[in-house]
């Protein structure tokens, strides 16, 4: 029954504690199942670059083994995947009815919480009377001894009686509250254990579940590398030899004999007339070429699909034969174009980036379009450089292993210049990062002032674009709060036995999908109804032993900051992107065309703000010798890579944050292979939850609230 007829408090929580197992363990699930995602879609992306190899010499025939075995252990993964995904949906709908479960239980055991509050209060009733007894009685006895007066005898012997029969009473009242307690708990009890065995039940036939979809993709992996070696194992020498014979080999003929013939002056006459007049001297010239360029003719006379002589150029360039051989440039001028037979039909590949209730905007230069219809086509865009065709590649995230993000700014502390790192690894075991800043001059407070305390939130938003698909955009975003104290803070702690308790309440919760808080720190009870609010307080011994270590190290410090709780964000894929992209590729073996769209996302922010330092970084390959851009960029030729530094974006900004990056690369070793590009922007002033915080109580007033974002990794691929 437990320590003072507390068992029931004991198993209700305990009860309670199974939806936090449940919920816990749908969290574990949903994580093995996104790491598995992103190895599938790296397996893609390397099955795709082992189609792309050399597909000259001996060995060549050999990476189709290797694509086709990538390409089915991406599929097993992603079957892995899609088998978690129906394991998560089946253990939410058990936490569901867990909660409905646990409701009605809490209803049903009304009646024993009532038997428990009951047999409590008779007991510590009991107890009083008891000692009023003894005393009552002793009292008497006493004066019975000491020879009092018969009237004070007797007046303490009928406060003797009635002491006793109050006793007696409670005496009574415990044996019908014990009864009545006995048997409710027993019922209760029987109850708890009923539901505590299904809950652990379930959940191990959720592990059960979640183990065999494992076990399944374990043995589907090793059929796989099983077949992979039977099939290398099959390639042998002579068969990659013979594959060689037979696609290179020049014909099983061997050359005939040849007889002398005289000569047929008639014969020879007519034949010199095809070869140059030239004397037989000047035969070692390199001979002259004639180059001549037919127009491609359209399918429907109706399409306005011309280009004009500046798109013409950014299409094929100024085309010329090699030095030693050429004797006649092409040249474009205005009377290659004729009304009539168009030079060149260029195709737009353009889709929209949807942007959600903003409405979008027709093809223009620098602007995001949706699809075009299947009946038309789209107007070319002006500008120096078009004719991008869009390139499909499977979608993959860059490699995890030694792979780091762009570089960021640092991120400001709340009352301070020091840094926030914006990826730090989110656990609850974590000791607080104490930081110390240099701040204004130190703060001397008296206990009975309201102790200042700052905040700053921090988000760092990561996410890849594949091509112009807004479904397969993956977006995740992570959070850190900070609280900042001053110096003068330190002594009212350490100078008080009993500070008031630090407590706050986090606001606007419910766009979250996870809050790890400092445990050394914070208390919290997971029980909280209230999906948008979250309340918190502080473990103010181990806080100020944290502060007192931190001015131990560095005495001179204004102020220290202290890492309170990670988050992550609930992202809605590319609605919860403060700029969208779109990268189209157009890779020949001379040139390489790269078009970026972008479109500023004000939806995605709590409170819109302009995007500052806004960088792409784009690596080429292929051996570039020449670059356009629109607007400009710079080429670094020692990385091989393409950096456009933008200007803020905005609502305010041209097309509403709308535009386009434009390249043109001429190569010497072509063709490139479309990669992936780098984004990186910041925002002072706004988060992308929209969480925030609030003081409870008294003793502390919050003098300064400080939020920002920027990129983590924020790639693109076409």
């Amino acid at each position: 029954m437990g320590e003072k007829n507390n068992g029931f408090d004991v198993l209700y929580h305990n009860m309670k504690h199974g939806q936090i197992s449940s919920k816990e363990l749908t969290d574990f699930i949903r994580e093995r199942s996104t790491i598995e995602e992103v190895y599938a879609r790296s397996m893609t992306k390397l099955a795709k670059s082992a189609g792309n190899f050399s597909q000259l010499g001996t060995f060549a025939p050999a990476w189709d083994v290797f694509k086709s075995s990538t390409e089915k252990l991406a599929s097993c993964h992603m079957e892995l995947v899609r088998k978690l995904h129906e394991l998560i949906k089946e253990v939410q709908k058990y936490v569901e009815e867990q909660a409905k479960a646990h409701k009605k239980t809490k209803e049903e055991v009304a009646s024993t919480l009532e038997a428990v509050q009951n047999i409590q209060t008779t007991s510590q009733a009991l107890q009083k009377s008891k000692e009023s007894y003894n005393a009552k009685t002793v009292e008497q006895e006493r004066l019975r001894k000491e020879g009092a007066t018969q009237r004070d005898v007797d007046k303490a012997g009928v406060k003797a009686k009635k002491a006793t029969e109050t006793y007696k009473s409670y005496v009574e009242k415990y044996a019908a509250a014990k009864s009545e307690f006995e048997q409710r708990m027993a019922e209760t009890a029987q109850k708890f254990q009923d539901i505590e065995e299904n809950h652990i039940l379930h959940m191990k036939e959720i592990i059960r579940s979640y183990s065999q979809s494992v076990d399944e993709t374990h043995v589907q992996i090793g059929e796989l590398h099983n077949e992979f070696v039977r099939n290398i194992e099959n390639t042998s020498v002579e068969s990659l030899i013979q594959k060689l014979a037979e696609s290179k080999g020049t014909g099983k003929e061997r050359p005939g004999p040849i007889e002398f013939e005289e000569c047929n002056t008639a014969i020879a006459i007519e034949e010199n007339s095809f070869y140059s007049s030239s004397d037989s001297d000047d035969e070692d010239e390199p001979r002259k070429f004639h180059v001549e360029i037919k127009p491609v003719q359209p399918n429907n006379g109706t399409h306005q699909n011309r280009a004009t002589i500046d798109e013409l150029k950014a299409s094929i360039g100024n085309i010329i034969l090699s030095p030693s051989t050429s004797v006649l440039a092409l040249q474009h001028s205005h009377n290659i174009t004729n009304a009539n037979k168009p030079v060149a039909s260029l195709l737009w590949f353009a889709s929209a980036v949807p942007v959600p209730n903003r409405p979008t905007t027709p093809l223009t230069a620098g602007a995001l379009v949706p699809p075009p219809r299947p009946s038309s086509r789209p107007k070319l865009p002006t500008g120096k450089l078009t004719g991008i065709n869009e390139i499909v590649r499977p979608f993959s995230p860059p490699k995890a292993s030694n792979a780091s993000p762009p570089p960021t700014a640092p991120l400001a502390r709340a009352e301070s210049s020091s840094s926030l790192s914006s990826n730090t690894s989110l656990s609850a075991g974590n000791t607080p990062t104490v930081g110390t800043s240099r701040g204004p001059s130190p703060v001397t407070l008296a206990s009975q002032d309201a102790l200042p305390i700052a905040v700053a939130f921090t988000e760092s938003v990561n996410a890849y674009f594949k091509g112009a698909d807004p479904t397969k955009c993956i977006v995740k975003i992570t959070g850190d709060m900070t609280l900042s104290f001053p110096m003068g803070i330190i002594k009212v702690f350490t100078t008080n036995p009993s500070p008031a308790v630090l407590t706050f309440k986090l606001k606007n919760t419910s766009r979250l999908e996870q809050i790890l808080p400092n445990q050394q720190l914070l208390y919290s009870d997971p029980s909280q109804s209230d999906s948008n609010s979250k309340d918190f307080w502080f473990n103010m011994q181990a806080l100020t032993s944290y502060l007192r270590k931190a001015s131990e190290q560095n005495p001179s410090a204004s102020y220290y900051n202290v890492d309170i709780l990670k988050y992550q964000v609930l992202s809605d894929g590319i609605h919860s992107t403060p700029l969208n992209l779109a990268v189209y590729w157009k890779c020949t073996p001379s040139t390489t065309d790269l078009r970026v769209d972008y479109r500023y996302n004000p939806d995605s922010m709590a409170s819109p703000g302009p995007l500052t330092n806004v960088q792409v970084l784009v690596p080429v390959d292929g051996g570039v010798t020449n670059m356009q851009s629109i607007p400009n960029s710079t080429w670094n030729p020692e990385q091989n890579k393409c950096l456009w530094r933008l200007s803020d974006i905005s609502e305010k900004s041209e097309n509403e944050g709308a535009g386009s990056l434009r390249a043109k690369f001429e190569l010497s070793n072509g063709p490139s292979s479309p990669s992936t590009l780098a984004v990186q922007f910041m925002n002072e002033g706004s988060t992308l939850s929209g969480v925030d915080m609030e003081l409870q109580g008294a003793g502390y007033r919050l003098s300064l609230s400080k939020k920002r974002f920027a990129t983590g990794r924020y790639m693109a691929d076409c």
